[in-house]
């Protein structure tokens, strides 16, 4: 029965969501999960670098796990056609992999599938399955998309609910991250082994309130900014894309600089932590996940802080 009256909850907001035509799933491991299920996969190979959820998701449902490596500018060095019931799960890294790059792959292997997870904006092709993320790019609970050919009414697949995933992000906006920092370690814990759901109504709600025209502004200003400070510096080859999710910045000293930035309270995440395990020292997996500094240009950020984040790094690396 509907409730009237009574105290307020969250504004709706009714503004269109950025991926309007994509399935709306509560994580991104589990748009795989529904790509494997329906499309009947036997075997996927994966990149060694990248998280393990997409392996244990994998091993959970059965499938057969080859890894491939990749070079140095983020690009497969695996070169081979897939028969029907095989795919390749290629990760766009800092969305440096443009549609038109990603339209060869397909036809190089036939049967691909995107992890756009850090390239939010950058809409995908069309007949390739493609997954987002939105929780690496805004302060949402859960919540990811999957554009692909399956079709499949969602009806009896349960919503999923955020109610306890709130403090967090709450806590962070009043207070500091430090201080719930531990919270948001727990909340991607659980998120880790959920089931399939759908997309929780609170995150479909914040989401449609976002101003996606100037997200894409900040993101592409900061980004740029870092880029003419510091590509004298950095040891990738990388290009302004729309929409960044970090900047992605190679130095040989990245992890001490990583431990004095987080000191002086700029926080620079070591992506894929289990990477240093899994791959020795000369392995160029090795060497991305220690070196690379993913500096922050979201949208709580302006060129000010860019300056200051960049000033930073550069005084640092003198000392090296």
């Amino acid at each position: 029965m509907k409730e009237y009256g009574g105290y307020i909850e969250f504004e709706r907001y009714y503004h269109e969501e950025y991926h309007k035509h994509a399935l709306a799933f509560n994580t991104g491991t589990n748009c795989l999960v529904f790509l494997i299920r329906k499309k009947k996969i036997k075997k996927i190979y994966l990149p060694y670098f990248m998280c393990p959820t997409a392996a244990r998701a994998c091993d959970a449902n059965g499938i057969e796990i080859e890894y491939y490596h990749i070079d140095k500018s983020f690009r497969p060095l695996l070169k081979k056609r897939l028969p029907e019931d095989e795919y390749i799960y290629l990760v766009n890294y800092y969305g440096q992999i443009d549609n038109q790059e990603i339209s060869s792959y397909q036809a190089i292997y036939g049967n691909v599938i995107i992890d756009n997870v850090q390239a939010f904006f950058q809409l995908p092709v069309k007949g390739i399955d493609t997954i987002y993320s939105c929780r690496k790019f805004f302060g949402v609970p859960d919540g990811a998309y999957l554009y692909t050919d399956v079709r499949y009414d969602l009806t009896d697949i349960e919503q999923d609910c955020s109610l306890g995933r709130l403090a967090h992000l709450a806590g962070r906006l009043e207070q500091t991250g430090s201080e719930f920092f531990e919270q948001y370690k727990k909340n991607e814990k659980e998120l880790l082994n959920s089931p399939i759901r759908k997309m929780s109504q609170v995150t479909a709600n914040l989401l449609r309130g976002i101003d996606y025209p100037l997200v894409l502004k900040k993101r592409n200003e900061n980004f740029q900014y870092l880029h003419d400070k510091l590509q004298k510096q950095n040891g990738l080859s990388i290009k302004s894309v729309e929409g960044a999710y970090m900047y992605p910045l190679y130095v040989e000293e990245g992890g001490q600089i990583r431990q004095k930035l987080c000191a002086a309270q700029v926080y620079i995440p070591l992506l894929w932590p289990g990477v240093l395990e899994k791959c020795s020292k000369d392995m160029i997996e090795y060497k991305l996940s220690k070196n690379v500094l993913p500096l922050p240009v979201d949208q709580r950020y302006n060129v000010e802080d860019m300056d200051y984040i960049s000033y930073m790094v550069l005084e640092l690396l003198r000392d090296y």
